[in-house]
């Protein structure tokens, strides 16, 4: 298998052997377990390259293990699945630093497509080179760390992503929809939502900096010192 393992949390069978056969078709190694806590553990000693994860687990839900993992930094990739069209379900799971979701039932060749956009993005991440600076707030793009003068911020991945695209191009307007796109690799179909809930937690983030970020109504974004 030469395109990665991916790790499937869910705790129906046969949702788990319809991702295995669609993945492992599509070139990809699959490890099972069907709990959060399970999941965790894995994720911890095995260092899958994704995880497709379900929201409705036993003994510990996805919107819990997503969490526990981030605040290890812990940045495997992350494909929720939920059962319910809930914006809410969505926001949540990309603020607390999923990469993508999708509603079941889905399209296993959507899936798969999914993984792989997720994938090379995270690959694409990784072999940026160099540091953005603006003002006093600094981007190591290899370490994936943000500082405030000495100081070091913690950034969830999206968070990271939106501030990296602001700081490009600092003063320009980004619409919610050019976030979402540039941020996430494609629409998310209409759920601009999710860019306000990561502005919100980037400011509150970056607050003693003097960089801000400005919103301009009815459109979007930008950054100005």
């Amino acid at each position: 298998m030469s395109g990665g393992t991916i790790l499937v949390v869910d705790d129906e069978e046969n949702i788990r052997d319809m991702i295995r056969m669609y993945l492992e078709r599509g070139g990809y190694a699959v490890d099972e377990v069907n709990d959060g806590i399970e999941a965790v553990q894995f994720a911890r000693q095995h260092k899958p390259d994704l995880i497709v994860l379900d929201i409705m687990l036993p003994r510990m839900n996805g919107f819990e293990v997503c969490e526990t993992l981030r605040a290890e930094n812990n940045q495997v990739p992350v494909i929720m699945l939920t059962a319910r069209d809930d914006d809410m379900d969505k926001i949540m799971g990309l603020e607390l630093g999923a990469d993508d979701y999708l509603t079941k039932p889905f399209n296993p060749h959507e899936l798969v497509a999914r993984v792989r956009a997720v994938l090379r993005r995270h690959e694409n991440r990784d072999g940026e080179p160099g540091k953005l600076r603006v003002g006093d707030l600094e981007i190591d793009l290899n370490r994936r760390e943000v500082h405030i003068g000495s100081g070091v911020i913690a950034l969830r991945t999206q968070e990271f992503e939106v501030l990296k695209i602001l700081m490009e191009k600092p003063g320009w307007v980004f619409t919610r929809e050019q976030l979402l796109s540039l941020a996430w690799g494609f629409d998310f179909y209409g759920q601009t939502r999710t860019v306000d809930v990561h502005i919100a937690q980037i400011r509150r983030r970056i607050q003693k900096s003097r960089v801000r970020i400005e919103t301009v109504t009815g459109i979007g974004y930008k950054l100005i010192i």
